[in-house]
């Protein structure tokens, strides 16, 4: 049975629903049903909290120079969502005014239908109509994300550590423009 997906702005009444949905789709990528990053439970604690925190989503919601789209299944409930906002990964050639894709996740169960390649589209055109360069960074270990983006023009041209409380993932930094 195929299901039928609605993707709209995320607005503040989403905050606790959106929240909910970045720790699910975090943990169900990284943990033991995904990569099986082995992070410290006090580092990933602080982390979750920090970044998938309802007061971290609310701030992101409020923020005019942030976006994020959300796909809702036919019951409501968030399965996938697209956050872009102002550039900051850590490369010399980030400049202010450019863009950059923080995160695409969906729930496993809303994988295949379409909506991640939805989601992207949607963030990539609407930082692509600033005119400057988009940025993202993607773990090195996920091949299937680096693929999606180096299919969209992205190019690896840098590295950095990201930290997960004091865990330190690898990752590329890779740039459109």
């Amino acid at each position: 049975m195929t299901k039928n997906y609605t993707i709209r702005l995320a607005h503040g009444d989403d905050v606790p629903a959106l929240a909910a949905l970045k720790l699910f789709c975090f943990r169900e990528t990284f943990g033991a049903g995904g990569f099986a990053i082995p992070y410290p439970p006090a580092d990933l604690a602080i982390f979750e909290r920090e970044s998938y925190g309802e007061a971290k989503v609310a701030s992101e919601l409020a923020d005019s120079s942030h976006r994020t789209w959300v796909a809702q299944d036919e019951a409501g409930e968030l399965v996938a969502y697209c956050h872009v906002g102002p550039a900051k990964v850590p490369h010399p050639e980030c400049k202010e005014g450019d863009g950059e894709l923080y995160q695409l996740y969906l729930k496993a169960s809303a994988q295949g239908a379409g909506l991640g390649k939805k989601l992207l589209d949607l963030g990539l055109d609407h930082l692509a109509a600033q005119g400057r360069p988009i940025w993202l960074g993607v773990w090195q270990g996920n091949l299937k994300a680096q693929h999606v983006y180096a299919g969209r023009g992205f190019a690896i041209v840098g590295e950095y550590q990201f930290a997960v409380g004091d865990w330190l993932d690898d990752e590329f930094i890779m740039r459109r423009g």
